[in-house]
């Protein structure tokens, strides 16, 4: 008869033991969030900025369907009043040396009409809109260019033509690039020849495509003055990123007729500012780090080693009861 097999006991297994609370690689961790929150907060703070400016587009939109400015009559005096502001006006726009952005000129023979009240929406300073879709900008325009002004989105540049169309105008829209907290007109630089923009302003839509890139100098204030004969829009900005020594210079040529997909797009919400990926980065980084702090606050284990098979005097090749062939 058989004997039963001898049990041979496993590894030993060694208690984790009590969870302490790790101060050095909590400061890791920290550091590690914080450092997440530094690369992150351009994309963080220009979704929060996007989604303002997108609102106040919204609003303005929303109030445009509210009296007076619903009435065709009041929009029509709005209009013929920007035209004839227009008209009045004497001359451009200058580039000051050391600047980083344009002034204007003094405007003469504008008579009675009040430049803050021309185009004047539902919103304070609020004059249109402008959509440049291959460059990602939906951006409100707002009169004049003070730095308050600059900071909500594009400036329209007071001694310029009114955003209206019309020839013989040139409209000189202007806003900030490589700001932190903002995009605003960073990606200028990218646009290309035969590019589309539109601007809308008190339910009219004007559509222009880009003629010129030009990148100048601060006293080449020629670039900015109307051509005979022509609808033009330029949008001005600095560069290059953090140094403000030349000026980009995108100038569009209307289109009429305005094209029909542009119409319909017209007070349509933007889709800006977009999915917010910068929440789900922070989230990940802030995951890792606490996952980091958890595995850290239990002591290593020591090396276990295979528990040793008691030795019954037989030696080592000797046969067990149990073990083998059986009989």
């Amino acid at each position: 008869m058989s004997t039963p097999a001898e049990k041979v006991p496993g590894p030993a297994r060694t208690p984790r033991g009590r969870w302490r609370f790790p101060w050095p690689q909590a400061v890791a961790a920290l550091a590690i969030v914080a450092g997440a929150g530094v690369v992150l907060y351009p994309q963080t703070a220009g979704w929060f900025t996007q989604r303002e400016q997108a609102r106040v587009v919204e609003l303005a939109e929303t109030a445009l369907e509210q009296p007076p400015h619903d009435e065709p009559g009041y929009r029509a005096q709005q209009l013929a009043d920007a035209a004839a502001y227009n008209d009045a006006l004497a001359s451009g726009a200058v580039l000051e040396a050391n600047a980083n952005l344009p002034a204007s000129d003094v405007v003469a023979g504008a008579g009675s009409l009040v430049y803050d009240e021309l185009l004047a929406g539902p919103v304070e300073g609020f004059m249109g809109r402008l959509r440049y879709d291959a460059l990602g900008i939906d951006l409100p325009i707002f009169h004049g260019t003070s730095d308050e002004t600059l900071l909500e989105g594009i400036g329209h540049l007071e001694g310029t033509s009114l955003p209206v169309g019309g020839l013989d105008s040139r409209s000189v829209l202007t806003a900030h690039r490589g700001l932190a907290n903002a995009t605003m007109f960073t990606h200028l630089d990218r646009a290309e020849i035969g590019d589309t923009f539109v601007v809308e302003v008190l339910g009219e839509v004007l559509t222009y495509r880009v003629r010129d890139f030009q990148v100048i100098e601060p006293d080449q204030t020629e670039m900015l003055l109307a051509e005979p004969g022509a609808d033009l829009v330029t949008l001005v900005t600095c560069t290059p990123l953090g140094i403000n020594t030349q000026r980009i210079l995108v100038t569009g040529e209307r289109v009429t007729p305005t094209p029909v997909a542009d119409l319909a797009a017209a007070g349509t919400p933007s889709g800006l500012p977009g999915f917010p990926w910068w929440a789900v980065m922070m989230g990940a980084a802030v995951i890792l780090a606490v996952g980091l702090v958890w595995w850290s606050g239990y002591p290593v284990r020591p090396h276990e080693e295979p528990a040793a098979v008691p030795d019954d005097g037989r030696g080592p090749g000797a046969a067990r009861p149990g073990v083998g062939r059986r009989r």
